[in-house]
């Protein structure tokens, strides 16, 4: 099992109960109707974009992969579901042998998407599929939310490195995959020890503000660090006053001093005068650290400051102001013949029309991503059926599973370099924080389009 890929306690044994009630009462009407063997197929999708948002970035999809994996009914899942009288005995009896069996195909994680992108594609019978609805929402609108906040931070910071360090302003698990994703959003490093640990996440972080208040002065608590952590760690210089704080700093470790963080005040004017002062005293070597509730705005407002580095954490793990990409998990084709196990039945299309703004496209779905004269990206291409052959070797979606079996786990270093090289694809326009609508339309390719 991978548990620990999950971001979960060492001793949780299944993620068979990280389900809505719905999804098992669905099972069982549906296996005593005939139907939970019928082939169906899900995709995942968001109907548009979060307000402002140029383009969305799917992560979490090797969490994905491992909750597939785990997703197992015990003996413990079993007497709960049994006691709790939820769902009847001929349908414990399914779960107790369940194993998804079928197929997924997605996006490679990393990879940018736009409105009804098929990020994900879930294909077996109906009742292992369905089981699965919200264990993958949960986790890939998090961390997508995640990414495509840390992607905008890292725009805004351009070579500048970014520190995640929001672990104390969120859930304990969620700030694990937090880290996780805002590393393949782009940001360089973690202050979360246990993303380190679970996920490789270089790890960084010297003292708060506590320190300093320990000691008598503030000479005494930059002597202790440096003694404790060498010359090139970072010495937090705004527990009482900046330019003082500095002076000492240096006067401390010398000219070699590693860093200074600045956590509060007007950031940008008091970063160039910890700049001037640092540099005036020969420490034109000593990096300098901000934090102090950062976001992508003000990231990029910092653009022509002396800063080398940002540490973010609030804004960071509650998705910059939006906290869910909005995905949804829906039926979209099924097998036309009601036969259990009928692989060779056609599918026929299903899509849910009513009003209100909720209404999906059905039917099994490709997508391909049309490239301009210049090799930019300029429109998300969606279809049914045969890919036509100016697509054929655009398209974006690979397997991930197949026949039950995981096929496609990658190091997280090959998402987070995917991202890069999507976002780079992208017209120029993708990088801007005003607001307006997806960088790139979405299109629905039909035979004889032209598309």
């Amino acid at each position: 099992m991978h548990t620990a890929d999950l971001g979960l306690p060492v001793d949780v044994p299944s993620t068979a109960l990280f389900t809505d009630q719905y999804e098992l009462t669905m099972l069982q009407a549906a296996l005593r109707a005939g139907t939970a063997g019928r082939r169906s197929v899900f995709e995942v999708f968001t109907r548009r974009l979060p307000d402002g948002r140029r383009y969305g970035v799917l992560a979490g999809t090797g969490r994905v992969l491992d909750a597939v994996e785990n997703f197992r009914f015990d003996p413990d899942v079993l007497r709960f579901l049994r006691e709790r009288h939820i769902v009847d005995a001929e349908t414990l009896d399914w779960l107790a042998q369940y194993r998804f069996s079928g197929d997924i195909w997605g996006y490679p994680e990393g990879e940018v998407y736009f409105p009804g992108s098929p990020v994900l594609r879930v294909e077996g019978t109906f009742g292992e599929c369905v089981l699965l609805e919200t264990v993958i929402l949960s986790i890939l609108n998090h961390d997508s939310a995640i990414a495509a906040a840390a992607s905008r931070m890292s725009s805004a910071a351009g070579d500048r490195p970014l520190i995640e360090m929001g672990a104390r302003r969120t859930h304990e698990l969620a700030a694990v995959a937090a880290a996780r994703s805002a590393y393949v959003g782009g940001f360089a490093t973690t202050s979360d020890l246990a993303a380190g640990f679970r996920y490789n996440i270089p790890t960084v972080g010297t003292s708060a503000h506590a320190f300093t208040l320990l000691h008598d002065n503030e000479r005494e608590a930059f002597r202790a660090q440096v003694d404790s952590l060498g010359a090139d760690t970072t010495l937090l210089v705004d527990t009482y006053d900046v330019a003082e704080a500095v002076r000492t700093a240096v006067e401390v470790a010398g000219p070699g001093l590693g860093a200074v963080r600045i956590d509060s005040g007007d950031l940008l004017l008091v970063a160039h005068r910890v700049r001037q002062q640092l540099d005036e005293l020969g420490a034109n070597g000593t990096r300098i650290v901000v934090t102090s509730d950062l976001d992508e705005y003000a990231i990029a407002s910092l653009a022509a400051a002396p800063v080398d580095a940002y540490g973010v954490g609030t804004q960071l793990v509650t998705g910059s102001g939006h906290p869910t990409a909005s995905m949804v998990y829906k039926l979209v084709a099924r097998a036309e013949s009601g036969a259990a196990g009928d692989d060779a039945a056609p599918l026929v299309p299903v899509a849910k029309k009513s009003s209100g703004g909720k209404t999906s496209v059905g039917g099994r779905k490709w997508a391909a991503r049309r490239l301009d004269s210049e090799g930019h990206a300029e429109a998300e291409v969606l279809g049914t059926g045969p890919v036509p052959a100016s697509l054929a070797d655009r398209q974006l979606l690979v397997q991930l599973v197949k026949g039950g079996e995981v096929v496609a786990r990658e190091p997280l270093d090959a998402a987070r370099d995917r991202h890069t090289a999507a976002r780079a694809n992208l017209p120029l326009s993708a990088t801007q924080l005003s607001r307006g609508e997806p960088v790139i339309p979405t299109e629905y390719w039909h035979e004889g389009s032209g598309s």
